[in-house]
């Protein structure tokens, strides 16, 4: 049975990845920021997709993941529930959109520090655990963003810098059995994008080759690809699902 923990889980994509990982049979934990009652229903989501005499867990648990040793504490916690680990998706994150010039300090700093050093944090926690098993898989939500995105100078950095935190781990731990990808989803119909921009929403509906957004169920197949025995060769990738429109404007 696989164990999976999949942070940023009460709502959207981190939702959606949950639920495929336990419509598949595995044991899931959730991480949520402030959104508990979303998690419970993601919880509630998993338990349905078994039955009474399932043996499988699921947990959610409130977690700031800027917090290295919050993260430390809940990791152990999950692994101990779960007696072992073996995916952690580190799909948490957040927006503040603001022109460069005018960003301030603490939406710059709560957005790299959320979305790029959390998702280290938690990789980290995990990494000990992956070793002494010698299997394990980190899989990363970046975005499209990360090659750049107006008004978006926060986030994009932090989207790049999980693609190079991904590579990263990937080149260090694949002699331990541990691969790191990445996966980089274009616009997603999630309650974030009513955060975003107009014109990048109307940017994708124009060129989109695919001719529309990405639904959270197209990234969680890519997800469950890469915690798959079919993906223990795929390391340090960088999977796009964008229907093919790869930049922002």
């Amino acid at each position: 049975m696989m164990k999976v923990l999949v942070t940023g889980g009460s709502r959207g994509i981190g939702r959606a990845i949950a639920a495929r990982f336990a419509a598949e049979g595995a044991s899931v934990a959730v991480t949520y920021h402030s959104n508990a009652e979303g998690a419970q229903q993601t919880l509630q989501q998993g338990r349905s997709a078994g039955d009474e005499e399932d043996a499988r867990r699921f947990e959610a648990r409130q977690l700031d993941v800027r917090d290295s040793e919050a993260v430390d504490e809940v990791v152990e916690e999950i692994i101990e529930a779960f007696d072992g680990l073996d995916v952690v998706v580190n799909n948490a994150g957040v927006m503040d959109n603001q022109a460069a010039a005018m960003m301030s300090d603490d939406a710059w700093n709560r957005v790299i520090d959320t979305n790029l050093t959390g998702a280290f944090y938690v990789s980290r926690a995990a990494l000990t655990h992956f070793m002494l098993q010698r299997s394990g898989r980190i899989i990363n939500i970046s975005s499209i963003a990360q090659g750049g995105a107006s008004g978006q100078a926060n986030y994009a950095a932090s989207k790049a810098g999980l693609v190079g935190l991904t590579r990263s781990l990937a080149k260090e731990y694949g002699p331990r059995g541990i691969t790191a990808n990445a996966v980089v989803p274009g616009l997603v119909n999630t309650e974030m994008i009513d955060d975003v921009d107009e014109r990048l929403v109307e940017h994708w509906e124009q060129f989109c080759p695919a001719g529309r957004l990405a639904s959270v169920q197209d990234v969680a197949d890519a997800v469950w690809y890469l915690s798959r025995p079919e993906a223990s060769f795929v390391n340090g990738a960088v999977l796009s699902v964008s229907g093919g429109l790869d930049g922002a404007p």
